[in-house]
């Protein structure tokens, strides 16, 4: 049997603790959500309890008082934002990032630095026009300035763009233009299956931005109690005080966390394929 060397079971030790204190906060949060609202204001408990079932049953019944929605049709309203966001986000990133690469234009530098200068605007600066533009285009209070304005991504095309520098070769990209393939048919068929690990990170980040999103979606659809999404659900349960109830709470947390959760086990083995192509590059 093969002896493991100090600094081994040393960084193993590391591992292991930081994937505990990624994890524990994960497993205290189911604990909470299968407690009663009593139990959690008192010490921290570990062992799971009897009322997940009862605080899941008044989500779905509507017993957090949030105007009748249940939790699943705010699940429903987060999945209509969050899947076709994701996909514009990436897809026409990885599309912008492509083109950047690619090809060479006049004012390449430029478009790159005002790409950059994106980056460093936060959304509370803008949200005032932002909304303007949506009642202009008379999709305010609708989901459509959710989801179209994920297409300009500039932090996801930073990272595509710098993915393609270290994977994309311009030798396959001449190869398919001399075998006549069209431009859009060499990204679709060609770049994309080469650039899927960091397609898929960058997905898992999308998805997670526009799933947690609470800012935006509260400006856009305001008091539409029947439009709110996940965070705007789980935010309606902790503002009545009178009805709060901790144990609905942390289940709606627990329920929102388990998308993101099976969105990473999802794509995660295309992270690591990715990780282990960059490893056995010169």
């Amino acid at each position: 049997m093969k002896k493991l060397s100090g600094n081994k079971i040393y960084r193993n030790c590391i591992c292991i603790f930081l994937c505990f204190l990624s994890l524990f906060p994960f497993y205290l949060l189911f604990i909470n959500s299968t407690l009663k609202s009593s139990d959690i204001q008192g010490t921290i408990r570990l062992i799971p309890g009897l009322n997940f079932f009862k605080n899941l049953k008044g989500l779905l019944e509507g017993e957090a008082k949030t105007s009748n929605v249940n939790v699943l049709q705010a699940m429903k309203n987060s999945l209509m934002v969050t899947v076709p966001a994701t996909f514009l986000q990436v897809y026409f990133a990885a599309l912008t990032a492509y083109g950047v690469h690619t090809y060479d234009f006049k004012f390449k530098k430029a478009a790159w630095g005002f790409i950059y200068a994106i980056m460093m605007v936060p959304t509370q600066i803008s949200i005032v026009g932002f909304i303007k533009v949506a009642k202009m285009t008379n999709t305010y209070r609708t989901y459509i300035p959710l989801i179209i304005p994920a297409m300009a991504a500039p932090t996801t095309v930073y990272f595509m763009k710098q993915y393609m520098e270290a994977s994309l070769s311009y030798e396959i990209i001449e190869a398919a233009r001399i075998d006549g393939t069209t431009e859009f048919g060499t990204f679709n068929r060609i770049v994309i299956p080469l650039i899927k690990p960091a397609m898929a990170t960058q997905a898992i980040f999308a998805f997670v931005g526009s799933w947690n999103n609470l800012f935006t979606p509260t400006m856009i659809i305001g008091n539409e109690r029947k439009k709110m999404t996940m965070p705007m659900y789980v935010e309606a349960l902790k503002a009545n005080d009178k009805t709060q109830d901790m144990g609905q709470i942390y289940c709606g947390l627990f329920i929102t966390v388990l998308p993101i959760l099976v969105m990473y086990a999802f794509l995660s083995r295309y992270i690591v394929a990715g990780v282990a192509l960059g490893g056995v590059k010169e």
